[in-house]
């Protein structure tokens, strides 16, 4: 056990298993050596020892839960549900065993089980971790407003960067923009080396069209974490409505694809981002540096029909219209929805005397013309995706 506490698990391992050995009967022997295994990612026979000791003494409060907790720890959360249970049953104000049983049960979708073990919790330690927990209960059950409120509840307890991060995002995720950029900015002030917060404050600049300092915030973000390409997607998108910083921005996305050079969507960001940018400042264009670009990006993926349009719009600013007519074809074989892309082939099929495609383009464009709200999903389906696994990422 001093060995265990000093983290010297390996020279540990030798006297926990000796003295397993040694009282074969010991069901406290047998945790400790379960819980030595685990330390030494020796999950398989860590399992077998934590049952030995539940056989050895089904009715311990101690055995039931650290069978329980294993299984939370490894990812194997409907067999933790039983033994949680039964040491909540032996021990009904052990609250480390509460939380788990109601984690449990939220990821297992018995949220009444759930929210009701919380409250109960609640009554014996009010805690933040217990209000974040009702929360994201809440919002499993579709209760906005009191999701939002619990982890209001949750952040003010303890303002950390878990719980300000929770509660940003939940007003971002329902597009409450001015409170969502608020709780971001002071929270990005209080932790200001903080990747997470700085995207946030970002997103929901961008959400509420306030593309400058959205752009200087997604800067921020990118330079604390260099590589999370979610960041990037929304700092492109910033920069297209609001072509300032350019070399700022510029230089971040040549990093990002530098650093990823097998991304097709990081050289994408870097193409848009040169062309973007020249383009706003002084109207000159290495069209050649661009379309090599683009070009990469279509190698490495080529059902990247993003790429696939621009590159055509690319030849078609250039008038080269016969070779931007396979760029839209090969873009709309990916995704026939892509409404830009049959609106700017009908326009080269006009210039090159193909008036029939050309009707024939501009008439599916004008049904599928939804082209603005499907971007704006998109948009919130990045910023849940984003949401969601910084979450899931923090629970690890």
């Amino acid at each position: 056990m001093v060995y265990s506490a000093e983290s010297r698990d390996t020279l540990a391992h030798e006297h926990l298993a000796k003295a397993a050995q040694l009282q074969p009967k010991s069901a406290a022997a047998h945790s400790n050596l379960a819980t030595n295994l685990v330390r030494l990612h020796k999950l398989a026979s860590a399992e077998a020892e934590f049952d030995q000791a539940l056989r050895l003494d089904p009715a311990s409060y101690d055995s039931n839960h650290n069978l329980g907790e294993f299984y939370i720890v490894s990812g194997k959360i409907p067999a933790a549900v039983s033994y949680l249970e039964a040491a909540q049953r032996l021990d009904p104000a052990a609250y480390d065993n509460g939380y788990d049983l109601s984690l449990a049960y939220l990821e297992t979708g018995r949220i009444n089980e759930a929210r009701d073990l919380v409250h109960k919790l609640l009554i014996q330690k009010n805690t933040a971790e217990l209000h974040n927990l009702l929360a994201q209960i809440a919002e499993t059950s579709g209760d906005y407003l009191p999701a939002v409120n619990e982890y209001e509840t949750a952040a003010q307890m303890d303002p950390s960067e878990s719980n300000l991060f929770d509660w940003g995002s939940e007003l971002l995720l329902h597009r409450t923009l001015d409170p969502a950029v608020e709780v971001f900015r002071a929270a990005s002030e209080r932790y200001p080396n903080s990747p997470r917060l700085a995207a946030g404050l970002g997103m929901a600049l961008y959400s509420r069209a306030n593309y400058d300092d959205a752009v200087k915030a997604l800067l921020k973000a990118a330079d604390l974490n260099p590589v999370d390409a979610r960041c990037y997607y929304f700092l492109s998108k910033a920069y297209d409505s609001s072509p300032t910083q350019t070399e700022a921005v510029i230089q971040r996305l040549r990093r990002f694809a530098d650093l990823q050079p097998s991304n097709a969507h990081a050289v994408f960001y870097y193409a848009m981002g040169l062309w973007k940018g020249r383009r706003a400042e002084d109207g000159k264009l290495d069209g050649a540096q661009i379309e090599s670009l683009l070009r990469r990006a279509v190698a490495l993926d080529p059902n990247f029909a993003e790429a696939r349009l621009q590159l055509g719009n690319l030849y078609s600013d250039e008038r080269k219209y016969s070779q931007a007519i396979p760029e839209y074809q090969r873009a709309l074989q990916v995704n026939p929805s892509l409404a830009d892309a049959h609106y700017r082939l009908g326009q080269a099929y006009v210039h090159t005397g193909q008036k029939e495609l050309a009707q024939k383009e501009i008439e599916i464009y004008q049904r599928v013309r939804a082209e603005h709200m499907a971007e704006v999903d998109k948009q919130r389906a990045e910023i849940r995706q984003f949401v969601f696994s910084e979450r899931e990422a923090a629970k690890q």
